[in-house]
């Protein structure tokens, strides 16, 4: 371990005052430009010659001299007054700007001083000229300085939420799934919902390491202690909608008995988005068969270079749209669907490139039963997708998201009538074959059972049905039979005064049901409560996975140590740092260490 150099008062006639690590290391930062240098750096031919260099200033100051210098903001506030920034202010004002651009674009710490700022440089001498470099040169863009300014915009991010959280009329509904980086570490990721200012607030809470073991008590217990740091009551929270493993963040897992043990009113709901593992559990051994050889045969076109290149080569020359399959992923569902339509429209080709590199897959996929399989799997996943995706945005709850599933569910027993009349309108590619080749109706006569069997299924799991009768005002409060409610139920006068006002008919007619719900808290808030206790919770995970993406962006393999809490923070909040509050904070902290 190298050695700890020491601050030395004399240092300040090259103006440099200390700042102090965490661990006791102390670091010298240029009192002129703000910039921080390393430990190594603490020495008097170092500091001078950034002085000089930097600033072309002479040295000579004592201790004294520089306590008693005006303060940066007293400084300036002549300039403010005139609302022009000071010197000093635009360097911060201009260091924070960039980094946080450079968080946002997902870029590394290094590229300011590696790649931006040269670049500025030279642009500012040859468009500017050398006055215009030279102030330039003195925003402070180093690594360290990135870092720390990203870190301080995070927290002023987080300070935002937290506040926010704090002061919502409704307990928050929290979305919670895990995923490994790159370097193999376990990340939790969780996004908060609630209530500002009449409108319903969707935002990033927090990205966190599971150190040792991903059991459904460390996950419990990493959730629980981000709310204790903060100092926030746990029971704040309203619902969390989780996803992954069942032992671990499933409805019935020891995580879910966790949260109910120490906050029983929470409700735990499971990410709707995941009906592809369903048909996948319930698929009959034949079905799944011919999964695994769609598998097989992308693994053995993709797993291998020379093949890879030969199947571009070879789709090249016969003019076919798609020259690169999709790799089949357990976790990454969509892949599914998108890899079975894919197989199914160039099965000939594919079928003429495994002969020519005689494979022994071939016997099984040019086996016709396996053809009729492939083109069922490949209709009823795009159908999946096209569910999935209709899931997929921001602002998604638990009531708009049964009434998909459930309208999908209902398809069913269309199609099995359908089917059972040889119409295979609902199965393109099935009926494609099936026209083509009398036979293959043969084949496809078990695939009404396995529809029935995952309508069964998906009932089961997804419990799928809409809200009781009495509670269905939430959707509509203006078409809604009120014979339906109790004359006891006490919100039953508010929903009659409710339905009377023309005003709110029109906002009722022009807005977002969730935001029409919020309008509501101050002239209905017992109706508004009631409805947005519904609304709030999360349907899905898909901010998670979408934060999952941006994951990929930060944890490469050349930054797997990176700690990407903060990083990741400032990239995907909706929130902006509050940039005149944390530089004046930044100036009174320098100030008070001189």
């Amino acid at each position: 371990m190298s050695k700890k150099r020491k601050w030395d008062d004399d240092y300040v006639r090259y103006w440099f005052t200390c700042t102090t690590e965490v661990d006791g290391t102390q670091r010298p930062q240029c009192v002129l430009c703000n910039s921080i240098f390393s430990n190594a750096d603490l020495r008097p031919s170092k500091l001078s010659d950034h002085f000089n260099r930097q600033h072309g200033g002479v040295g000579g100051h004592d201790l004294n001299s520089l306590k008693h210098m005006p303060a940066p903001s007293d400084r300036s506030e002549t300039l403010k007054a005139f609302g022009v920034a000071s010197h000093e202010d635009a360097l911060l004002q201009a260091s924070y700007q960039f980094a946080y651009l450079c968080a946002k674009e997902k870029n590394p710490h290094t590229i300011a001083e590696k790649l931006v700022k040269p670049c500025a440089l030279e642009i500012a001498q040859i468009v500017l000229g050398p006055d215009a470099q030279k102030k330039l040169q003195q925003v402070p863009l180093s690594d360290d300085v990135i870092h720390s300014r990203i870190d301080e915009m995070s927290q002023d991010i987080l300070q935002q939420v937290l506040e926010d959280i704090q002061a919502s009329p409704l307990k928050v509904g929290i979305q919670l799934a895990e995923t490994t980086d790159m370097g193999d570490c376990s990340q939790l990721m969780a996004f908060v919902r609630y209530i500002k200012e009449r409108e319903i607030i969707e935002e990033f809470l927090f990205c966190e390491p599971l150190q040792l073991t991903m059991k459904g008590k460390d996950v419990f217990n990493l959730f629980r202690d981000f709310f204790l740091k903060h100092k926030i009551a746990f029971d704040v929270c309203g619902s969390v909608c989780t996803d992954g493993a069942s032992s671990m963040l499933g409805a019935n897992s020891e995580f879910a008995a966790c949260v109910k043990k120490e906050a029983p009113h929470i409700v735990i709901t499971h990410c709707l988005l995941n009906p592809h593992e369903l048909v996948t559990k319930t698929l009959p051994t034949k079905l799944r068969e011919a999964l695994f050889t769609v598998v097989r045969v992308i693994n053995f076109i993709k797993g291998r270079a020379p093949n890879h290149r030969l199947f571009q080569a070879f789709f090249e020359e016969i003019g076919i749209e798609y020259s690169v399959l999709l790799f089949h992923t357990e976790m990454r569902w969509l892949s599914r669907g998108q890899i079975l339509t894919h197989i199914f429209e160039m099965y000939e080709e594919i079928n003429q490139f495994l002969h020519h590199q005689s494979s022994n897959l071939v016997d099984g996929f040019e086996n016709k039963e396996f053809k009729v399989h492939l083109a069922y799997l490949a209709d009823l996943f795009k159908h999946l997708n096209e569910l999935s995706a209709s899931m997929q945005r921001t602002g998604m709850n638990t009531v708009s998201a049964r009434e998909k599933l459930s309208a999908f569910v209902r398809k069913f027993p269309f199609w099995l009538k359908r089917l059972e009349k040889r119409n295979f309108t609902n199965f393109p590619f099935l009926e494609e074959i099936i026209v083509s080749d009398n036979e293959a109706a043969s084949i496809a006569a078990e695939i009404p059972l396995h529809l029935q069997q995952l309508s069964n299924f998906f009932h089961g799991y997804f419990s799928v049905g809409d809200l009781a009768e009495s509670s269905k005002w939430i959707l509509d409060p203006f078409l809604f039979n009120l014979d339906f409610v109790d004359d006891g139920y006490l919100m039953k006068t508010d929903l009659a005064e409710l339905r009377a006002s023309g005003q709110i008919l029109m906002e009722f007619e022009t807005m977002k049901l969730e935001d029409f719900w919020c309008a509501q808290f101050t002239v209905f808030p017992s109706l508004a409560k009631t409805a947005l206790e519904i609304l709030i919770p999360f349907a899905t995970t898909y901010l998670c996975e979408l934060g999952f993406s941006s994951l990929l962006h930060f944890k490469t393999k050349s930054r797997s140590c990176f700690n990407l809490n903060d990083d990741i923070r400032v990239a995907i909040s909706k929130k902006v740092p509050r940039f005149s509050d944390i530089i004046e904070q930044k100036l009174q902290l320098q100030q008070k260490s001189l």
